[in-house]
């Protein structure tokens, strides 16, 4: 069922410019308890947001696409940073190995059909892991790049309420809150990978760039398709 837009707009009103803190401790306890899940990817900020989310309830159900094409420093980081969180609701999800087989049998897809790749192997999985939920959080912030500029904090997304707690952080709130909660760092920061998806589609960003500029470098691409067309309080 399509979810009203004045929906949208109350919670938007009631929580948009609230601390993130205070907009996942609303949505996981008293707006959608027990109906709403963390899209994870484990990448370059990711704990963050899994840090607060923690804080609230380390069983909040956190779901990871595990695409089979991942870099292994990301299935060891999310390895250690569900230790080190105590989180205790994560749940992998991705393509069966049917469909790998059908599919990308040669894993060669990503080289010149990414959209199709992250259909199967991101967009189908997370749909059915998604099925039984009325909303879910992501950790998308407006500085990543200029297609994010006007992330509202919460959106339609087809069938369920997506939730952006972090949409207004700076790239400086970030680092000063991972500073100060002193939490693991993505491996692969260091070397210059700034957005971790992938590795066929996943390449080291050049200073001035965009973070998100690495992402499938020679195609017409900025997203993978998770994070489709919305609809938000403002039409944007």
């Amino acid at each position: 069922m399509p979810i009203p837009t004045d929906v949208i707009f109350d919670l938007q009103r009631r929580l948009g410019y609230a601390p993130p803190s205070h907009v996942l401790a609303a949505t996981l306890r008293d707006i959608f308890p027990g109906r709403i899940a963390v899209v994870s990817s484990f990448g370059a900020e990711s704990a963050v947001l899994l840090h607060q989310v923690a804080a609230i309830d380390p069983a909040t159900p956190v779901l990871f696409v595990d695409t089979g094409r991942h870099f292994p420093e990301t299935i060891d980081y999310r390895d250690r940073l569900i230790a080190h969180l105590g989180l205790s609701g994560v749940r992998s999800v991705g393509p069966s190995a049917e469909e790998v087989a059908r599919l990308d049998a040669d894993l060669s897809r990503a080289t010149w059909d990414p959209d199709g790749c992250c259909a199967f192997r991101k967009i189908e999985p997370l749909s059915r892991a998604l099925a039984g939920f009325d909303a879910w959080i992501s950790g998308r912030k407006r500085f990543q790049a200029r297609t994010r500029l006007d992330l509202p904090v919460f959106e339609i997304d087809g069938e369920h309420v997506k939730v952006n707690p972090l949409a207004s952080w700076s790239e400086g709130d970030v680092a000063a809150y991972v500073a100060r909660h002193r939490l693991p760092p993505h491996p692969l920061v260091a070397q210059g990978y700034l957005s971790i998806g992938c590795a066929p589609c996943t390449s080291i960003v050049a200073p001035g760039e965009d973070p998100r500029a690495g992402r499938w470098r020679g195609f017409d691409k900025t997203e993978c398709g998770i994070h489709r067309s919305t609809s938000s309080p403002t039409g944007k």
